[in-house]
């Protein structure tokens, strides 16, 4: 079975046949559109998905053809490069299947904005469209567009040959799973994943004296068993060069990248920063992403941790083989409210006997502040903890791991 993005490849060499191998295949030829967040030529669009298109978009504003687009966004000219029409209806047709596949699985954060054929037109005008849902629903879902905007970018500079030749240079891979169970092992509580982590959404900036080596270092020191670097710019002021500084640095704790990742790329990019695990979330992951990724993971020696936030997420994950490593986020990923008991409601009968069965270990995620806390999820079932926020505003981050156990958990 194809993951999306070899269907992606594939469909995209099939419309640049199909295109090239039909000279009599229908195209509109004059004017430009605005579809969506993007402005494309109507030579870039067969007459029948013009059609198709009438019924999916609305129009929002009519400019002349001559003026100037007031917002900054550029118009294409008209081209007659087929391969270039070919490209944008695969996109098109691609982003549409990614919906349908996702829906399907209860997902509902969209991995862009939709775009689709223009509605339709008059003259020489030119017209502005906008899809239904062309604005963010929550904020899970605006990182996740910012995502495939910026990753696309960084794709162009550093195209996927050049970072697996870079692959030759990374530091070898550290066990992170083993880490966890030996720290669980040795101090009786969940190990700690501590994060190095500046700001987020929903808190804003959580340290402004932000060092992530210092911070790291104090980390490992206070016991922490692995370490999670935020590596987004955007919304949590993090970067891949913070990664690559605290393996430089000599900690010796594994690292998790903590990234919103949606295409293969990045992994092997944060591979090459020096990470030992990554992050994937299934709140934006169909499942064949799901396995696709982790099988690149395990080509690279990567550990996967696949983050879940509800049943439906957790149902799904489990019935994906080769599994070893679940995280519950007690916060819900479109309204970002936290509530702990997620780890208990998650960690049923049913589930926690699968999880058991199959040696998974279960990282409890956000929401955790009090030795209390820590209590709670362990009962639940929990042999790992993913804490930030709680440790990183302390003014020694060393102590607030101790404060947060209610112990010193340091060798």
């Amino acid at each position: 079975m194809l993951s999306l993005f070899s269907l992606a490849h594939a469909m995209e060499m099939a419309a640049a046949s199909s295109i090239r191998t039909s000279p009599r295949a229908s195209f509109l030829t004059s004017s430009t559109l605005k579809c969506g967040p993007n402005f494309i030529s109507k030579t870039s669009i067969p007459a029948n998905l013009m059609e198709k298109g009438h019924k999916r978009a609305s129009l929002f504003s009519i400019r002349s053809q001559q003026s100037e687009p007031k917002d900054g966004s550029v118009i294409l000219p008209p081209t007659s490069d087929s391969e270039a029409n070919a490209v944008t209806i695969k996109d098109w047709e691609i982003g549409r299947m990614q919906d349908e596949i996702v829906s399907s699985q209860g997902i509902r954060i969209r991995r862009r904005p939709p775009t689709g054929p223009p509605l339709h037109y008059v003259g020489p005008f030119e017209f502005r469209l906008q899809n239904e849902g062309n604005t963010p629903r929550n904020i899970l879902e605006e990182i996740v567009w910012h995502k495939h905007t910026e990753v696309s970018k960084l794709k162009e500079r550093r195209p996927l040959i050049a970072l697996k030749r870079a692959l030759e240079n990374a530091p070898p891979v550290r066990d992170f799973i083993g880490a966890l169970k030996a720290s669980h092992l040795r101090t009786g509580v969940p190990a700690l994943i501590a994060e190095v982590k500046k700001a987020s959404p929903s808190r804003g900036v959580l340290r402004e004296d932000f060092d992530p080596v210092q911070i790291a270092q104090a980390y490992e020191k206070g016991g922490a068993a692995c370490l999670s670097v935020l590596t987004d710019e955007k919304y949590f002021q993090g970067s891949f060069e913070n990664l690559e500084a605290i393996r430089n640095a000599g900690v010796k704790c594994p690292l998790l990248c903590k990234e919103f990742i949606i295409e293969a790329w990045q992994i092997y990019y944060a591979r090459a920063k020096g990470a030992d695990a990554i992050l994937l979330i299934a709140a934006i992951l169909p499942d064949l992403d799901i396995k696709y990724m982790s099988k690149i993971c395990k080509m690279l020696g990567l550990t996967t941790l696949v983050e879940v936030h509800n049943e439906e997420e957790m149902d799904r994950v489990l019935g994906i083989d080769g599994i070893q490593l679940i995280g519950i986020n007690n916060r819900d990923l479109e309204s970002f409210k936290v509530d702990i008991s997620n780890t208990k409601k998650l960690l049923d009968s049913e589930h926690r006997q699968a999880i058991h069965d199959r040696d998974i270990i279960v990282v409890g995620e956000s929401g955790l502040f009090t030795p209390d806390d820590i209590s709670y999820v362990q009962e639940a079932g929990v042999k790992a903890v993913l804490v930030g926020e709680s440790i990183v505003k302390q003014s020694d981050p060393t102590k607030g791991i101790a404060g947060l156990f209610g112990k010193d958990i340091s060798v």
